[in-house]
């Protein structure tokens, strides 16, 4: 199957700084994802019907309301979680969801630890520090949690325990956690767990299981930006008996059974978690886009990746002074996901991501990609460095921040794409860029003399008339 076949705007035609425009190639798919032309579609058919949901009596409402519940029942059925003890939240991504979580989580004084890798992105740890004490997991060398660390915090920290927050998979070197292995060893501890997938869910099969299964997960967050879907949509699948206790961390419409000037009775969940008018397009884009992926088939999608990222990396190899961060063996490609972070020796990350994408309509990200502690820690910056690096920040200089260029792909990214990169990366370690650029303290970016674009000749909001 051509995959490419199945999106929007891959033929997209960009500027270069040479004049030239040129087919863009998009290799950030960690941050967001194109729309798949399924999504497109189901949303425009769906926007003839839009209206109110839960309480309109019109027949458009209706039509809402069933899209938006069948689009709650897909995404508890993508992740395997039983309706009957699960619950799906709707909000804006995953970082709400897990600020939702943190929130609504029954925290004690005796019970308020919050086991937290160095790895997560900030999304999954922040949220944390509000509510609790967190203790952060150390990670190996190469950048893989370290399970001996794991459970030698587990049994010091026994009972006491109250969630155990973990990606499924690293948004940074694309590692993929032992999510069900984890979630055994934090049950047995008396802790429940919490998996950020909005980096694995678009590449990997996930099964919540039963919550009698020891393996079970508790809490898994999504986001529909990184899933095909880009309307502004997120989840959290998560334990149905939790959110039919207390108050909901928003409050408002839509989630009560009755109101009086002294008392408030909460509705049941879900709804008593998703206050005012929801994003009822965002999820119906979300559920266009999981029944796209389960008709291709999660097994398909993972193995077209794996095979993309084995040869990238293989590709990568032959570049010289491109140094490969995680797990650079084109073998082991089935526990990690096509994300590539490198740095070009000598060269800021800053200076590289901006000449792939002037010089060569290549889209990639750079810097830390909100993982601070992680970044940190792959590039070995010692206390005395790191404290530099944030007074610099501090005083609104980010020129000298440390930091990688992120290469990932997504389910329409082929073998060409690799190829553009690779012979881009040559040319640049090669010095053979034409452009000369200039550096923003503020921001560390780096622009080209005589760029002189104007973004409304791409896209505007006025009426032609």
């Amino acid at each position: 199957m051509n995959y490419r076949d199945l999106f929007v705007g891959l033929d997209v035609q960009v500027p270069l700084l040479d004049g030239r425009q040129v087919t863009y190639v998009n290799l950030d798919n960690a941050a967001s994802t194109p729309s798949l032309r399924h999504v497109a579609d189901c949303v425009q058919n769906f926007l003839g019907y839009y209206s109110s949901v839960h309480r309109g009596m019109g027949f458009k409402s209706q039509v809402s309301t069933h899209a938006y519940e069948q689009a709650r029942l897909a995404t508890l059925q993508f992740v395997g979680a039983d309706p009957r003890d699960h619950i799906c939240i709707f909000g804006k991504n995953a970082t709400e969801a897990i600020n939702r979580l943190s929130r609504r989580f029954p925290f004690t004084d005796d019970k308020n630890i919050i086991l937290v890798s160095m790895m997560e992105h900030h999304s999954n740890d922040l949220p944390w520090r509000a509510v609790g004490r967190v203790v952060h997991v150390h990670l190996t060398p190469d950048g893989c949690l370290d399970e001996e660390d794991f459970d030698k915090k587990l049994a010091r920290h026994a009972g006491r325990i109250a969630m155990v927050a973990i990606s499924g998979a690293s948004n940074v070197t694309g590692y993929v956690n032992p999510i069900h292995r984890l979630a055994e060893k934090a049950h047995k501890a008396g802790a429940q767990i919490m998996v950020d997938c909005a980096q694995l869910a678009p590449h990997r099969q996930i099964r919540m299981l039963p919550l009698d299964d020891p393996a079970h997960l508790d809490y898994v967050a999504i986001s529909a930006h990184k899933m095909y879907a880009p309307f502004g949509t997120g989840a959290l699948i998560g334990r149905r008996d939790l959110f039919e206790q207390g108050a909901p961390d928003l409050r408002g419409g839509g989630e009560v059974e009755i109101v009086t000037v002294d008392d408030v009775v909460w509705s049941e969940p879900p709804e008593r978690d998703e206050a005012g008018s929801p994003n009822t397009v965002g999820a119906v884009a979300l559920g266009a886009a999981i029944a796209q992926l389960e008709a291709i088939g999660m097994q398909a999608v993972a193995n077209h990746e794996a095979e993309l990222t084995r040869y990238a990396l293989e590709q990568l190899a032959q570049v010289p002074n491109l140094r490969m961060f995680g797990c650079p063996d084109p073998e082991k490609t089935a526990n990690r996901l096509g994300v590539i972070p490198v740095v070009m020796e000598g060269m800021s990350h800053y200076l590289v991501a901006a000449i792939l994408g002037y010089e060569y309509g290549i889209g990639v990200r750079n810097g830390c990609f909100c993982a601070h502690p992680y970044l940190l820690n792959l590039l070995g910056v010692s206390e005395d460095r790191a404290g530099w690096v944030r007074s610099s920040i501090l005083s609104h200089d980010r020129r000298e921040v440390p930091g990688l260029v992120r290469i990932s792909f997504g389910l329409y990214n082929e073998k060409e794409d690799v190829d553009v990169l690779v012979n881009a990366l040559l040319d640049i370690q090669k010095g053979k860029y034409k452009g000369k650029y200039s550096q923003d303290v503020r921001s560390g970016a780096f622009q080209p003399e005589g760029w002189d674009i104007r973004f409304e000749d791409y896209f505007r909001f006025s009426v032609s008339q």
